[in-house]
């Protein structure tokens, strides 16, 4: 039997908030790696990149594997701030979690917070602090474009019911989620999709290979 493996994944705070409530699950990440890039240039099949002997070319592994996720965070303990973010001996994640002392920026300012923490990178979340643990269900590589309504929307894209200026019935628009600014509303998913992968530095006209990893919550 092959061994699970973990590997951090980044996601942003719309995502994780997205993964919280259950909306997200799937994620699309361009294909960068050169050996990948150069099968599916040579004529390869999409699909004989995710065969078992050639699991290696994914970053993010396989079915099975695990992926725990880096996301906006702040500890309020000396010993953690000080660096390397090593794990303090007297840290209890649950209670730090619930008194305040580990949050994170998906989350917004718990009510006792007079200042905004001094957010620390998703980059630098260290294992320990990692609340969310995803399992891999599906692995497959597809043009970035060729995502359908019911992808982008598992994406953590969300409806937004609105009424149109010219006074038509309420109709649906598409937004990554009711607090997010920065795609505004669409006709459809895949176009909120479209302006969600610009804005985070992709280039959506460029139509890259993707990895589409499919996953569900698991406990951590």
């Amino acid at each position: 039997m092959s061994q699970v493996k973990e590997r951090p994944i980044l996601f942003s705070a719309p995502m994780v908030r997205a993964i919280l409530e259950g909306r997200k699950t799937v994620t699309r990440r361009e294909v960068k790696k050169k050996a990948a890039l150069d099968c599916l240039a040579s004529g390869f099949e999409p699909a004989f990149l995710t065969l078992p002997g050639n699991s290696d070319l994914c970053p993010y592994g396989k079915p099975g594997d695990r992926l725990w996720v880096r996301e906006t965070w702040y500890c309020d303990h000396f010993e953690v701030m000080r660096g390397p973010y090593l794990k303090p001996d007297d840290l209890d994640i649950g209670e730090a979690i619930d008194d305040g002392t580990l949050v994170y920026a998906a989350d917004g300012l718990t009510p006792y917070e007079a200042d905004q923490p001094i957010w620390k990178p998703s980059i630098h979340m260290p294992r320990w602090a990692s609340r969310i643990l995803l399992e891999i269900t599906d692995v497959r590589v597809e043009r970035l474009q060729d995502i359908t309504e019911e992808q982008a929307l598992a994406e953590g894209i969300v409806g937004v019911p609105f009424r149109p200026d010219d006074g038509w019935p309420i109709c649906t628009g598409y937004m990554v989620g009711p607090d997010d600014g920065k795609t505004g509303l669409q006709t459809t998913a895949a176009k909120a999709f479209a302006g969600l992968w610009d804005s985070v530095g992709g280039e959506w006209q460029a139509n890259p290979w993707c990895w589409v990893v499919e996953f569900k919550r698991v406990t951590p």
